[in-house]
């Protein structure tokens, strides 16, 4: 495992950069010959992507949604735990501190997803914005690509999920109610903890979680259908928040709950390990005992229908918590599924008008 005694890195979860799997060199800092600064302070880079496609398709039994777009590869939100790290790999990065701060842009999705829905074998169904990365990471601020691809669901008015960390969903309220007019959205706010501290911690540049229960509140003010996610569910750190978080959800408007327990995959594992060590070392070997209770020795399970929640004592146990909670609060109740009947494509010609 990596020394633990390295300086903590300023806004960054992960401590270093692990080396790359696919790579056959692999750089290592000597802190000796940084000065303070460079330890501490990571700058954030932004990289062009070229891809020539907006949808990624997804197979998984265990994820209710067959395509989802992501305007970011990379996440600046860092949360150490996340299980898109290894994803970074495969760009020649690593999944450690270049995952938080090296930044891939889409800047042709919103052109890339009405292409998409321009071709005649597109069938209109949900689209999950950010199966993998945060699609209100920090820099959605600034480059607006999010809020330019939900005018383009809205254009078309193909049905759309959104999930997110982030606070700033609210500045596109105007869009979204649009969506949720016609049942078109829903969006689901992910809170692993409400305690300010452990959030700073380990998802170091996302919203805090007062923010992210105001956001709640406002996307339900506004008759936008809104979930809390907490995920993910840290056994022997947050796992005893897990009725708190979804009350107080609740309280602000959520009509739906759902929860996904830790799994630490490929290098996601030694990282989370370092994290634990320096800002929780009391709880270090009681998250190990549990998690090991839940997943095995390896830490994670790859297996569908198993990832997601896990097996074991401690599973069952969150998962009958989870149960009364969501029962006790009335949530989750048997609701209809996005409308997919309005979708039109907006004719730029009398030809394509033929077929709106």
């Amino acid at each position: 495992m990596q020394d633990s005694t390295l300086p903590t890195r300023h806004g960054r979860a992960a401590g270093y950069n692990p080396p790359n799997r696919f790579e056959p060199m692999h750089l290592e800092e000597d802190p000796a010959e940084l000065d303070p600064a460079e330890l501490r302070q990571i700058k954030t880079l932004f990289f062009h992507d070229t891809s020539k496609s907006a949808l990624s398709k997804n197979d998984s039994p265990d994820i209710p949604f067959t395509y989802s777009i992501n305007p970011y590869r990379g996440c600046e939100h860092g949360c150490i735990y996340c299980y898109a790290r290894p994803s970074h790999e495969y760009l020649g990065f690593s999944a450690g501190l270049d995952f938080e701060s090296r930044i891939v842009v889409k800047q042709d999705l919103p052109r890339l997803l009405a292409e998409a829905f321009d071709r005649l074998s597109w069938q209109p169904q949900p689209i999950m914005l950010s199966g993998n990365t945060d699609c209100y990471q920090p820099v959605e601020r600034r480059l607006k690509i999010t809020r330019a691809c939900l005018e383009v669901f809205a254009r078309y008015r193909n049905p759309v999920s959104v999930i997110t960390k982030n606070a700033l969903v609210t500045r596109d309220l105007d869009v979204l109610e649009e969506l949720a007019a016609l049942n078109l959205v829903h969006v689901a706010m992910s809170i692993t903890s409400l305690k300010p501290d452990i959030i700073q911690a380990m998802e170091p540049r996302t919203s805090r979680p007062a923010a992210r229960l105001r956001a709640v509140e406002q996307l339900a003010a506004r008759g936008i259908p809104v979930a809390v996610m907490v995920g993910p569910v840290v056994p022997g750190l947050t796992d005893e928040e897990l009725p708190a978080i979804i009350e107080a959800a609740a309280a602000a408007g959520a009509t739906r709950a759902y929860y996904v327990m830790l799994r630490l995959p490929g290098p996601v594992r030694e990282l989370f390990l370092s994290w634990l060590e320096r800002a929780y070392p009391d709880r270090k070997q009681r998250v190990i005992n549990r998690l090991t209770d839940l997943r095995g020795e390896s830490l994670t399970d790859g297996r569908f229908g198993v990832r997601m929640r896990g097996e074991g004592h401690w599973a069952d146990v969150v998962n009958r918590l989870y149960r009364m909670t969501c029962r006790r609060l009335n949530l989750n109740q048997p609701g209809s599924s996005l409308a997919t009947e309005h979708f039109r494509r907006p004719a730029t010609d009398g030809q394509l008008s033929l077929f709106a």
